[in-house]
């Protein structure tokens, strides 16, 4: 079986060179001098961001197996870090739209280096330290660099449409390539050079501390509402009314909610799907495999926001149906293909089509990202940008939080089965959305038309 992994990687890589290198001028966007010197700075930043995130993934559960801590231990300690994300998250995001988004990328680097440190210690408390911290870095990171990127775009007077270059690199890069060289430098640490579970989160240290340093000495400030009169409460106050007011700001924290709720459960159970009665696999090369898949998506993803139709809202409605169709199939299997009666050994047969199914909905996600950030900047506010991100994911953390606590209490299929339920709802929230902006710009258009004309005396 070693061979079908093999196989699979190579088609994949072979289908990302392909539709890298016979892009054409119909699937690139012309920009300036300038823009590509301002994009390339945060790409350098995002992509030593990313690594820092991505060197620790991998080890933490091992970590903590390590200093001799049980399932329901650790189970505590992951519930933690999605836990603080959602109580601090939102917090932190109005700071950042207040005091500045620069600052808050500058403290995400401090609380992760931190949340890092904490990793030598072998004391519960301070390891559910680290995980708070590290809660709190995640919301930043996820809501603070693109908030600064989008208000800082149009700062500098750049196009529109030429967010979504930024966006579409950023995601093809951060979540894909930094990803598959992170996993690759990771084990090497770890496992060549024998330096023991602690030496990823070191060098993700390292690697933050150096992308501060380019914030720091590259990056101006930018801000949402810094209004000195309006305290937090006031702009909690702000975000929910923009929510409330707006259908398709709403609809857009929907959808968010569900697809990355979805994805994050996937994280969890992809592992005991593929090997249900402990077959060998190898871990890490199905993670570059996936990681490769996600950048299949964003390669797709820049085609597709390069042009003009089909339109982000239109697409999208796709990647949700084929996703949730992709998470099902455990479920079909399970129905479909006779279950394994031997244990151990190699991945089975209904294992290679479910990872088949799972580098699809990988390649959703590396589309998924790309194109909500560009939804993102066009239908949510700019004086509370950071604020209304971190309140999608209340419900996420939420979300993810209920299905750790409850993770062992029902069958692998039902929670695939749920997860494509939710996908699905995501669809059709999708259409809705796409209805909506339709009719907002038909009723835009028609009030132009309407000032245009001139008065009949």
């Amino acid at each position: 079986m070693e061979l079908f992994y093999y196989l699979v990687f190579g088609s994949l890589g072979a289908v990302v060179a392909a539709l890298e290198l016979s892009k054409t001028n119909k699937d690139r966007i012309n920009t300036s001098s300038a823009f590509n010197s301002f994009k390339n700075n945060y790409l350098l930043v995002f992509s030593l961001m990313m690594a820092g995130d991505w060197l620790q993934g991998p080890y933490v559960y091992y970590l903590y197996r390590t200093y001799g801590f049980g399932k329901g231990e650790i189970g505590q300690l992951f519930i933690a870090g999605f836990g603080s994300s959602m109580l601090f998250g939102t917090i932190v995001g109005s700071l950042a739209d207040k005091q500045g988004r620069k600052r808050a990328c500058v403290t995400y680097c401090i609380t992760y280096i931190l949340s890092c440190i904490t990793k030598h210690s072998p004391e519960y408390k301070i390891l559910m330290l680290g995980r708070v911290l590290g809660g709190i870095a995640t919301s930043l990171l996820f809501s603070a660099f693109e908030s600064w990127l989008v208000a800082e775009h149009n700062k500098r007077g750049f196009e529109q449409q030429w967010l979504s270059v930024t966006f579409s690199k950023a995601i093809f890069l951060g979540n894909g390539l930094v990803a598959i060289l992170a996993g690759l430098f990771g084990s090497l640490l770890v496992d060549s050079f024998g330096l023991g579970p602690v030496a990823p989160f070191d060098a993700a240290a390292c690697f933050l501390a150096i992308g501060m340093a380019f914030i720091l000495s590259t990056w101006t400030e930018n801000y949402g509402d810094p209004s000195e009169n309006k305290d937090l409460f006031t702009q909690f106050k702000g975000a929910a009314v923009a929510i409330a007011s707006d259908e398709k700001i709403a609809l857009l924290g929907a959808i968010q909610s569900l697809f990355e709720g979805s994805m994050y459960t996937f994280v969890f159970l992809w592992t005991p799907a593929l090997s249900p009665n402990e077959e060998e696999i190898p871990h890490g090369f199905i993670f570059a495999t996936y990681m490769l898949s996600s950048m299949l998506g964003s390669s797709i993803a820049s085609r597709l926001l390069a042009r003009t139709s089909p339109r982000v809202e239109s697409y999208m409605q796709i990647v949700f149906v084929i996703s949730a169709a992709s998470l099902m199939l455990p479920i079909v299997t399970s129905f479909v293909v006779a279950p394994a009666k031997v244990r151990g050994g190699g991945i089975s047969f209904s294992g290679c089509i479910q990872l088949l199914g799972f580098c699809a909905f990988e390649a959703c996600v590396g589309t998924f990202w790309p194109s909500i950030m560009k939804m993102r900047s066009q239908y949510i506010p700019e004086e509370a940008r950071s604020t209304i991100m971190n309140f999608f994911r209340i419900p996420l953390n939420l979300f993810v939080c209920v299905v750790l606590y409850n993770v062992d209490a029902f069958p692998i299929t039902v929670m695939f089965g749920m997860c494509s339920i939710f996908l699905f709802v995501a669809c059709i929230l999708q259409r809705r959305l796409m209805v909506i902006a339709d009719k907002t710009k038909a009723e835009d258009y028609e009030m132009k038309n309407a000032e245009a004309e001139p008065l009949n005396i």
